[in-house]
């Protein structure tokens, strides 16, 4: 059991998107994923790229929000244990938190991490064809290597924004959204192709 090429190119844009590395010992770790039941098609998707190393297929689970009164449904699965997923939980995390790696740029190379991230944390908006990745918590060090990385490897120019004073973002403006798009449309899943420009 290891990872081809493909799929750790696809994990790769997952763990910079919503996904959690658990460790598992000193040396392995397991992925684990979670999405809400109005994104089945999507987590189908990374449980059948990846299907030699999960656990099962994603199960149906709900959870209740005492604070809002509501009843949430999300699809979850996991990975087995294995050292692959060690290796990037060791790149990945540091006390526990997820980081930036200092050589993110020789990691974060091929248009698919790039869709799968953008898949994730990634929303446009058709009205003024401007696109955004919304960040985790990083330090501004680790969002420069991220736009670096960017630049570096994709031709990629996004400014760093902050949206209702606490998200920060990747913005990429007209042009930058357009050239974003180009790279990643390939990889995008029919159900999420809203996500994408209508007319470059």
């Amino acid at each position: 059991m290891g990872f081809n090429k493909r799929q750790k190119e696809i994990v790769i844009g997952m763990i910079l998107g919503d996904a959690f590395i658990q460790a598992t010992g000193k040396n392995n770790a397991r992925l684990r994923l979670e999405h809400s039941s109005k994104q089945k098609d999507y987590i189908f998707w990374k449980y059948n790229e990846l299907k030699n190393m999960m656990q099962s297929a994603p199960k149906l689970l709900k959870r209740y929000n005492p604070i809002w009164k509501t009843t949430y449904h999300y699809y979850r699965c996991q990975s087995l244990s294995s050292p692959e997923f060690g290796k990037l939980r060791r790149l990945f995390y540091e006390d526990g938190k997820k980081i930036i790696p200092e050589d993110i740029v020789s990691i974060l190379k091929n248009p698919i991490s790039l869709a799968v991230w953008y898949m994730d944390d990634g929303y446009l908006y058709q009205r003024d064809r401007s696109a955004y990745i919304y960040l985790s918590l990083f330090q501004d060090e680790e969002i420069n290597r991220l736009r670096s990385a960017l630049e570096s490897n994709f031709s990629l120019k996004p400014t760093i924004l902050v949206k209702k004073q606490k998200y920060r973002c990747l913005y990429f403006n007209v042009d930058e959204a357009k050239k974003l798009i180009s790279l990643i449309k390939p990889y995008i899943i029919p159900s999420l192709q809203y996500k994408l420009l209508l007319a470059l």
